[in-house]
């Protein structure tokens, strides 16, 4: 069986013909909708993090709101990160390396998993529907409800492997 992996194209931060730039619009629509301001951190993060092709450390997204000239601090991006994944509009991704990587939830399932380069830290995303499938069969014949999953691949990425 040969399977096909996708790797999700990087692209421009400010480009918001992106698929999450709709995300980030429906994430401060139920901010709203709860009552929530959306304004400040709350918003410079979800706009953020709409304009990514993956997941981005606190410590990343402060730096890019701020390279974007938005004045913001640190302990108000932990702030905003913390309620954005209490309100499930936002995930919390741990690699093993002890650093929490944040990117946004869709309510609707769509998701991608990571490449983790063990040598530079590199971490890309990419999809593939035959893994997809391949988790679901499982779980059926399993017979257990699978609610989530995470898939992680570990290894060397080619600039690590080229330099090496």
């Amino acid at each position: 069986m040969q399977v096909r992996i996708d790797i999700i194209s990087a692209m421009h931060a400010h480009d918001h013909s992106r698929p999450d730039a709709g995300w980030s619009v429906a994430a401060l629509d139920s901010l709203q909708a709860k009552g929530l301001r959306n304004g400040g951190a709350r918003r410079a993060v979800i706009e953020h993090l709409g304009d990514q092709s993956c997941c981005r450390s606190a410590q990343e997204i402060f730096e890019g709101i701020r390279a974007d000239g938005r004045p913001v601090g640190i302990a108000s991006v932990y702030r905003a990160l913390d309620q954005l994944v209490d309100l499930q509009l936002v995930q919390r991704v741990e690699l093993g390396d002890g650093v929490a990587r944040f990117e946004p939830s869709h309510v609707d399932g769509d998701h991608h998993h990571h490449l983790v380069c063990d040598a530079c830290g590199k971490v890309e995303p990419f999809a593939d529907p035959g893994l997809e499938q391949a988790l679901e069969n499982a779980a059926r014949r399993l017979d257990y409800r699978m609610q989530a999953h995470e898939v992680e691949l570990h290894g060397r990425c080619d600039d690590c492997r080229t330099a090496a």
